[in-house]
């Protein structure tokens, strides 16, 4: 670590840095950022920077307000978009108490946490997430709500569409922050996008997934544009959602593969998943946060609604994609509920804690999913033992609070902050009256 300090200010000055962002997330996924001059740099390593916690979302109790904040060298990188001007840079952090206790609402801790479990267990857990958004003409809207940059759909090539330069744009400077982009192409919706992200570590991923959204937004502002990774902006129109795969490795070998097996899938792989399908609804509430996203999953195109699995089943929740006979350390299962607007670091940590109780008890894995599961009737569902995921983020929530598994992933304060901040966007959907209200029932009624 020392020598990776001293890369990381020897850096500062030959580079010529004026200022160091150090970046950590609240609870809710929300990206906190303060700058320190270079002179600052060597101190915040040895000491940290002092913050009031009790000021960011979830983070402490009033009472328990003063917290450090620890950049991790390891994550230095500069900040392209700010150019030769005043050189910027950035690192993420680990927060603590004064003491030296890693904070228990630091998501970053929270996901850390999930991860030395799944070491003491023999494991290394690597995510690769699929990120869909969409690109507006502006954050404002009139009477046919947000007006997208483009009509195109679907894998198509626009000749000289804004999407095009966007996405050479963005990929160039996430290349440029040390981050691997595997694709990147027009998505279904009009305006809408994927940037795929390649494998790494979960917590790399996390960190990646957190610098990717700033990445975008910045491109948007520079190109006069507007980036939202709401996930169900436009209705009639694809959600997006932020499709991961997720695979255990022992060492150098994938623990999910199995020559000659079903799909080349170990039985540890299929408890995994078995884990994932028996605790969706209790981790829902964390990979779907928000009132919005459950527009996203019960509007078709493609979302997961029912809770199973299967082969290349682009309808199922866990989906274990096609596999390449000569590329087994590629095997790997694909998680389709989270939504872009996730915050990364609590959903991989519950992620890996189904998958891991899974693996723990030997859930059994059910039959998979055959058919298009979306084409059923509800009947057909219901003896096929597919049940649906919740129905809306009140539903979710009822389901969270009772989870043990949960409740000891998250920890006792981040699981309460969620449950009451959740409860309060609940609340406050719940009572507004609605365009779709007005529309139906002011003139009939």
């Amino acid at each position: 670590m020392d020598k990776q300090r001293d890369f990381v200010l020897r850096t500062i000055e030959e580079r010529g840095v004026k200022f160091v962002r150090l970046w950590f997330t609240d609870v809710i996924g929300t990206l906190k950022s303060v700058a320190i001059a270079p002179a600052e740099v060597e101190g915040a390593f040895s000491e940290g920077l002092g913050f009031d916690g009790s000021a960011i979302e979830g983070l402490t109790r009033s009472y328990e307000s003063d917290l450090l904040a620890h950049p991790d060298p390891t994550t230095f990188q500069t900040l392209p978009w700010r150019g030769e001007i005043d050189p910027t840079a950035r690192m993420f952090c680990d927060i603590t108490t004064p003491d030296g206790q890693p904070a228990v609402a630091d998501p970053r801790h929270v996901l850390k946490r999930s991860l030395a479990k799944a070491a003491d267990a023999g494991f290394t857990f690597y995510t690769h997430p699929e990120i869909e958004f969409y690109l507006l003409k502006s954050s404002s809207f009139g009477a046919d709500g947000p007006e997208p940059v483009d009509s195109a759909g679907y894998f198509d090539n626009v000749p000289g569409g804004t999407a095009h330069d966007f996405r050479r744009r963005s990929v160039r400077m996430l290349e440029d922050l040390g981050i691997s982009v595997e694709f990147s192409h027009h998505e279904g919706g009009p305006g809408q996008n994927e940037i795929d992200l390649r494998y790494a570590d979960a917590l790399a991923t996390a960190d990646n997934i957190m610098t990717f959204r700033t990445v975008i937004k910045e491109v948007a502002i520079e190109q006069g544009v507007y980036a939202t990774f709401m996930p169900k902006p436009l209705s009639g129109k694809p959600g997006s959602g932020m499709h991961t795969h997720m695979s255990l490795f022992e060492g150098d070998l994938n623990a999910f593969y199995e020559e000659g097996a079903q799909y080349q899938l170990s039985k540890v792989g299929r408890h995994f998943i078995a884990g994932l399908l028996a605790h969706a609804h209790e981790i829902s509430a964390v990979t779907n946060q928000f009132v919005n996203s459950y527009k996203r999953l019960w509007g078709g195109d493609e979302a997961p609604s029912f809770v199973c699995w299967g082969h290349n089943n682009r309808s199922a929740l866990v989906r274990v994609p096609l596999y390449k006979p000569s590329k087994g350390q590629s095997s790997r299962v694909e998680y389709r509920a989270l939504d872009s607007a996730a915050n990364p670091y609590l959903s991989f940590a519950l992620m890996l804690a189904a998958g891991l109780k899974g693996i723990e008890e030997e859930y059994e894995l059910p039959p998979e999913a055959e058919d298009n599961v979306w084409s059923l009737s509800d009947s057909e569902r219901r003896a096929l033992g597919y049940a649906p995921v919740p129905a809306s983020l009140d539903h979710a929530l009822e389901y969270m609070q009772e989870s043990e598994l949960v409740a000891e992933t998250l920890g006792e304060q981040v699981f309460n902050y969620v449950l009451l901040n959740k409860r309060q966007e609940w609340q406050d959907y719940r009572s507004q009256v609605t365009q779709f209200e007005l529309k139906s029932n002011l003139e009939m009624l």
